[in-house]
């Protein structure tokens, strides 16, 4: 891909900032501007968030309706009532619903948990689930991940006896559902000073507060993030703040001692052994969770989570790894017959946004397809299919625009929708598919900012090799875990050489080993450009050219550094 290089500037003054918080930390001029770019001045706030800790994990309590949350809770377990944790189909909340149901499960029998199925019962809570629900006596729903716009289901709940406490991170309505209890801090009533947590990362306080009034220690509530960490990451939620102490935590947690569930999907993804980060997490733990939930159900996963016995778990992590292949397979097809759908549709070119719709396409992968031509093409996508009588479907952003807002502009024609900033589900009538598709063009072209729709690659300082030293790189991974708000940082080194040694690579030859050296010092460095293999002419000429990179370890050979090279370009060309 040819990006349009952006490189972050700072002002003299913060470049003075800069320096001088590098010098308090004893570390290169350009951690110092990492930093800053992070929003961090002082060398203490530096301090704290190089080591996140646990005891700055913010009050449960500071959410509004928690002490009423607790008290409901408390209250079923002092009478017995049956408890039914409930909760979304994808990673978040499959994550959120394992959490909750293991924690409790310690001190509490009477409990049982519930997945939706995504065919027969759609997103959200659904009135077959509460009359499941009713129909094995259950008295109290806590419901993680979704909730918070379904009004008439919980009132049809509550008219069957049944309590509803809501865990939500997703953007409510002005009416809110009758629950007795809302954990979100995104309604707009809300006292929770952090708004960015996930599904999960809101059970998690919730389960924190119930640990509190009870007088359980903390210490019971830590072998649980491994659970939140995996929800982080792959709800892609900010990575600062709250989020990053859980994270943080929770990515030491899953490389020390996962559970039984998630050790055996680190088994099956070919983890074992290997330090798990974040994008270990994006892109190959979370895609399985996601698996069941959209080829089969997401109960499995949750069964998988919650596995105590690990020959059992393997049994349960070989059968999602199983329905990933098939997800896979049907990703691809749907994402090649959704692109010529797109390169044949007249004036497609000219357009701000994608909304396509096939009848026929498989349900449970709408939203990575989605995904896919948001990256493809840089503009908001709305894929649709049909479910039942409707079209049902998900939104996907680019950066800096908020696609729910684009949706909820388009509310009158819809049935029902939910999400963020960045992801959004909805359903409509199919009659209504044509009229949405101008009205969501119409909203994302007076409102999105042109540059949003260009492929765009932040880089936060220009270096020579001879900066990239052990001591730098050491200082480097002090800013993981990486992800939104915190991203992994992206570097730029002028005239760089082949040292001509270099190599196409790859199954079907599309990517380039290279071994490069730079005009300022001797140093070799070895890098891997991911499906850039056309640029292998250009780089055999033995002519200069500028490269874009994020520094990472060499998975093959621990302890040296390599450069994932993002994007190539020769000496002395427009950016």
């Amino acid at each position: 891909m040819n990006y349009q290089w952006n490189f972050v500037s700072l002002t003299d003054e913060q470049k003075k900032t800069a320096v001088e918080l590098a010098q308090g930390l004893n570390m290169s001029p350009v951690m110092g501007r990492l930093l800053l770019n992070r929003g961090i001045q002082t060398v203490a706030e530096a301090r704290r968030f190089f080591h996140p800790q646990l005891n700055e994990l913010l009050d449960p309590f500071c959410f509004r309706d928690m002490p009423i949350a607790v008290q409901r809770l408390n209250d079923a377990l002092g009478r017995k009532e049956r408890i039914m944790v409930y909760g979304d189909y994808d990673v978040d909340g499959c994550t959120a619903v394992a959490l909750v149901y293991k924690f409790l499960q310690q001190f509490y029998s009477n409990i049982d948990y519930y997945i939706p199925d995504r065919y027969d019962e759609g997103y959200g809570v659904s009135t077959q689930g509460v009359d499941y629900a009713y129909d094995t006596g259950v008295k109290l729903i806590i419901v993680l991940d979704c909730g918070i716009k379904a009004i008439d289901t919980i009132a049809y709940a509550k008219q069957k006896g049944i309590d509803f406490i809501i865990c939500d991170h997703h953007v409510p309505d002005e009416v809110l559902p009758p629950a007795v209890a809302i954990l979100n801090a995104k309604r707009p009533d809300g006292t929770y000073p952090y708004a960015d947590l996930s599904g999960c990362g809101v059970g998690f306080k919730f389960m924190q507060a119930f640990a509190q009034s009870n007088g359980i220690e903390f210490s019971k509530l830590t072998p649980l993030l491994d659970l939140c960490v995996v929800s982080i990451a792959s709800d892609i939620v900010p990575i600062m703040g709250e989020n990053r102490v859980l994270a943080y935590h929770g990515l030491r947690q899953i490389n020390a001692n996962p559970s039984v569930g998630l050790q055996a999907i680190i088994d099956v993804c070919g983890l074992t052994g290997k330090e798990i980060t974040m994008g270990d997490i994006i892109f190959k733990i979370g895609p399985r969770i996601n698996a069941s939930g959209r080829i089969q159900n997401g109960k499995e996963t949750v069964a998988l989570l919650v596995e105590t016995d690990e020959k059992v778990a393997h049994m349960r992590a070989n059968l999602i790894n199983h329905y990933n292949d098939q997800r896979k397979d049907l990703d691809k097809a749907m994402t090649e017959e959704a692109n010529r759908i797109v390169e044949t549709l007249d004036h497609e070119h000219e357009k701000k946004s994608i909304v396509i719709y096939n009848p026929e396409w498989h349900k449970g992968v709408i939203g990575i397809v989605a995904s896919r031509l948001t990256e493809i093409y840089c503009r908001p996508s709305v894929v649709l299919t049909r479910s039942d009588d409707m079209a049902t479907g998900s939104a996907r952003s680019v950066g800096g625009f908020d696609v729910y807002k684009a949706v909820e502009s388009c509310r009158d024609l819809l049935e029902n929708f939910g999400g963020h900033t960045y992801a959004a589900g909805l359903t409509m009538k199919v009659e209504h598919v044509e009229e949405f598709r101008r009205r969501f063009e119409l909203y994302v072209e007076e409102n999105i900012d042109p540059t949003q729709t260009l492929a765009q690659i932040d880089i936060e300082a220009t270096i020579d090799f001879k900066e990239i030293n052990h001591k730098f790189f050491t200082d480097l991974k002090r800013l993981q875990p990486y992800g939104p708000e915190n991203p992994r940082p992206n570097f730029c080194t002028r005239q760089v050489y082949d040292y001509g040694t270099s190599k196409v690579v790859g199954r079907e030859q599309e990517h380039i080993k290279l071994e490069l050296v730079d005009n300022k010092s001797n140093n070799v460095m070895n890098g891997i450009a991911f499906g850039q293999s056309s640029q292998a002419r250009y780089i055999k000429t033995k002519q200069s050219f500028d490269i874009v990179y994020a520094i990472e370890e060499n998975t093959h050979k621990r302890g040296e550094v390599q450069l994932q090279i993002e994007d190539i370009r020769p000496t002395g060309k427009e950016t």
